[in-house]
């Protein structure tokens, strides 16, 4: 288990035991003594939690991965016969599908197009253009090095690799900006010496600095990490035609279906595909 997975369980786990202290008064329960309404009054929990300042109210979707992860532990518990009943019985996780917020071809030129003095936020900003070009989570980029870069069957360098999250294989064909952002920085003294691909940043900082390149480039989106992956779905890709199937692989997705979410937004290619459609039958 990555360890960024192992943190998230212990968030959890903090959560359940704060709600055990504040429901049952006592520091933990047995696990015999876990039952549905356990779970009921855990959610309620969540959705009424007072965050510390500075911290998010607990959203539904977030509230139902903590629930998520405490139902893995107890389908554990009751496949090794230490309950006799599964608590998790009548309740049912309902995720609510949101539409992932990408870049457009503008917003996405208007960052690679930015200029500045701050050597930051230059470095961040081509490492976010990378994953642009790339479709690859900020938590892979990072644990790329030299060995990654792979000449494929088409005798061009490809990035083989394994997801951190999920262990699933993926192979990226190098576009051209991708290409040049490599180059750059095989003689940068943030990389040199070492075998690292892109400098390395905590993802923290990183979502910081964006911030910063948000207002320089005059985009009002929340600008993340992880909108770069997006973008190279939809923007990049799906809307320039590339299949579905393919975008599938590149993102390194187990179910086509996770992809499916991504095809969803791409309007402008389905108005265009439509159009075409329609030249056709007049």
């Amino acid at each position: 288990m990555h360890k960024n997975t192992i943190g998230q369980y212990k968030t959890s786990q903090r959560y359940m035991l704060s709600y055990i202290l504040e429901e049952y008064k006592k520091p933990d329960i047995l696990l015999l003594e876990m039952d549905y309404s356990f779970v009921v009054g855990f959610e309620n929990y969540l959705r009424s939690f007072v965050p510390k300042s500075g911290q998010l109210k607990i959203g539904h979707n977030t509230a139902m991965k903590h629930i998520k992860r405490l139902r893995r532990m107890i389908t554990l518990a009751y496949r090794m016969e230490w309950l006799v009943r599964d608590p998790f019985d009548n309740y049912t996780i309902r995720i609510e599908k949101k539409a992932r917020e990408f870049l457009t071809a503008h917003e996405l030129r208007s960052i690679e197009d930015m200029t500045s003095s701050i050597e930051r936020l230059i470095i961040v900003r081509d490492i976010f253009i990378f994953s642009c070009y790339t479709g690859i989570s900020y938590v892979d980029i990072v644990e790329l090095t030299d060995c990654n870069i792979v000449i494929g069957l088409d005798d061009k360098p490809w990035i083989m690799a394994e997801r951190v999250k999920t262990g699933t294989p993926f192979k990226i064909p190098l576009l051209a900006q991708a290409k040049k952002l490599i180059d750059k920085y095989k003689e940068h003294p943030r990389t040199y010496g070492s075998d690292a691909i892109p400098p390395r940043l905590s993802n923290q900082k990183l979502n910081s600095y964006l911030k910063e390149i948000a207002d320089l480039c005059r985009i009002k989106k929340n600008l993340t990490f992880h909108m770069a992956r997006h973008t190279f779905a939809t923007t990049v890709t799906l809307s320039n035609g590339v299949p579905i199937e393919t975008v599938s692989k590149l993102l390194g997705h187990t179910k086509i279906a996770t992809t499916q979410i991504y095809a969803r937004v791409v309007e402008r290619k389905m108005s265009e595909d439509m159009q075409s459609l329609s030249n056709l039958l007049t």
